[in-house]
């Protein structure tokens, strides 16, 4: 898609506003194609290599955009304090990009990067938590050897037949009707389906709502989205209802399990999210690593850009504190001493 705006400022974000107000689904993919414009051009008499210009810039960026400071209990400023101390001009560009990245990491949220052509910082929340998926050993031990491949998804009957494995690794945008047919088609006489989402880092969040769709028999509320609209850390314009509406395709009525760990991410920590609202879907495995904030950003006057989330998700409550994480229905974590077997996968399979 053509970039459409070069430059954000905060009229750009009340015109973000009016749309979230009218269609969670165009809010999403507009944030998603605006960040991935090739440039965000600065006036020419912003543009500088001076690295206390360049801090200042990001760091009231992230102080006037950034949407979690609160619910995560972040102190910006008692964090300007501690890294601009260690900031000076005879610095080298890779002493400075690693502070400007530890800056970003103390956000803890991996929609926050910074990015230069030395390298991207990332905080890596998964890594807060227990490795919980190996597909080897789904593969040697739970699928047969010619497992379907429809699309993004890799499919089997496993427990003598009598359930479905699907597993999704990654929201590629890829989702249709015709693998969904199939795949729902090839497992209807099944009493359940497991749907694995283990380690998926997210993507193309249309993708979240061609499948859940299939899943539900009435339109359905889901959870609640914001976009921060002001400076203060407490301005973000009216929450907007999220809905699934269930797919005029073929749809699955029985039970479905959805597989989670730290490394669910973004799309896949708001497919869990959606869950919540939907009685027959349980969740199983650890809690996920968030990354419910769509991220967006621009370029410093040096020339690197960065991004960070400008959007809060809440809950049916209207609770935005699962940034840190959606929680697991029913808790399990894999024991790495038996590689013969998956705990969380052989768990699901009792529960239907």
């Amino acid at each position: 898609m053509q970039c459409l705006v070069k430059y954000l400022k905060w009229p750009f974000y009340s015109t973000l506003n009016s749309i979230i107000m009218k269609n969670i689904y165009i809010l999403l993919l507009l944030i998603s194609s605006l960040f991935s414009c090739d440039k965000v051009y600065f006036g020419e008499d912003l543009g500088t290599k001076d690295r206390k210009k360049n801090f200042e810039y990001l760091w009231n960026e992230c102080n006037e955009k950034y949407s979690y400071f609160d619910v995560k209990n972040i102190d910006w400023d008692a964090i300007k304090v501690k890294y601009e101390s260690q900031i000076n001009e005879g610095m080298s560009d890779e002493a400075f990009f690693n502070v400007m990245g530890s800056m970003l990491s103390e956000l803890k949220d991996d929609h926050t990067n910074l990015i230069s052509p030395l390298n991207v910082s990332r905080f890596g929340v998964k890594k807060l938590g227990q490795d919980n998926f190996d597909f080897r050993v789904i593969e040697d031990n739970y699928l047969s050897d010619n497992y379907y491949i429809s699309g993004p998804f890799m499919h089997d009957f496993i427990a003598n037949n009598e359930i479905g494995y699907i597993r999704f690794g990654e929201f590629t945008g890829t989702v249709d009707d015709n693998n969904l047919d199939f795949i729902l088609k090839r497992y209807k006489n099944t009493k359940g389906l497991i749907l694995d989402l283990r380690e998926n880092g997210g993507g193309a969040v249309n993708d979240i709502f061609s499948i859940l769709s299939r899943f539900v028999e009435k339109k359905t509320l889901v959870y609640y989205s914001r976009i921060k609209t002001g400076a203060a850390h407490d301005d973000f314009s009216e929450m907007k209802e999220a809905f699934v509406e269930p797919s005029g395709k073929i749809r699955y009525k029985n039970k479905v399990i959805v597989l989670i760990d730290r490394g669910t991410y973004s799309a896949g920590s708001f497919t869990a999210l959606a869950t919540k609202a939907l009685p027959n879907i349980t969740l199983i495995g650890d809690t996920t690593g968030g990354g419910l904030g769509m991220p967006n950003g621009g370029q410093l006057p040096n020339g690197w850009t960065y991004r960070f989330s400008i959007t809060q998700a809440l809950d049916l409550s209207k609770d935005p504190s699962l940034e840190k994480g959606v929680p697991a229905d029913i808790p399990v974590s894999f024991d790495w001493s038996d590689m013969k077997k998956d705990e969380i996968l052989d768990r699901a399979i009792n529960e239907l």
